[in-house]
């Protein structure tokens, strides 16, 4: 799982919805946890022994419905039913409350950040879904989605690069796959 420590699509919800590539990431409750603390939605060290198994359905179901709100096919897009359903379900799961943060000292009289509650699974999924309608209702950042140019790579990021050229979702993974390939078929060329 050493993918899920890299967090480069520029949105929450677009690292969420990455979640499925190369495999699928969120298959046990152990993993979800590993990716809901890695993901930043709670602070580290936050006990999450409560999430179970269970809640794997309601995360995927969420992922399902970010996948149909991002660009991609066009029957897909405003004013299609899977595209309205999924809008009023993100919404819908948007408006739970989340546990405040609040400062606390550790032992050594550091400040760090804790929650004042147990986080439940509507709690979290609510911070996904207002993720996703903040990607949804900036203009920028809409304009700027570009999908993974990599070979067979579903990823969405929102490109920040100077000058809109981002073409890979990660450099160091889809970009060194598409620079290795290039210097293969150079040097094959070179054989002949």
């Amino acid at each position: 799982m050493a993918q899920d420590s890299r967090f480069a699509c520029g949105h929450l919800c677009l690292d969420f919805l990455a979640t499925t590539h190369p495999e699928e990431r969120l298959d046990s409750a152990g993993r979800l946890r590993t990716w809901i603390t890695a993901a930043g939605l709670v602070p580290e060290g936050t006990p999450l022994d409560h999430v179970a198994p269970d809640w794997l359905v309601g995360f995927r179901e969420l992922r399902g419905h970010i996948g149909r709100l991002v660009p991609g096919d066009a029957d897909r897009g405003p004013g299609s039913r899977p595209f309205d359903i999924s809008l009023a379900r993100i919404n819908e799961l948007a408006r739970a409350a989340t546990p405040a943060p609040r400062a606390v000292r550790t032992d050594d009289g550091v400040l760090t950040r804790a929650l004042d509650r147990a986080p439940d699974r509507a709690a979290l999924l609510a911070v996904i879904a207002r993720d996703t309608v903040e990607l949804l209702t900036d203009p920028v950042a809409r304009a700027s989605l570009r999908q993974c140019a990599g070979d067979n790579c579903p990823v969405v990021y929102v490109d920040t690069s100077r000058g809109g050229r981002r073409r890979w979702c990660s450099s160091e993974i889809c970009g060194n796959r598409e620079r290795v390939a290039r210097h293969r078929r150079r040097a094959a060329l070179a054989r002949v």
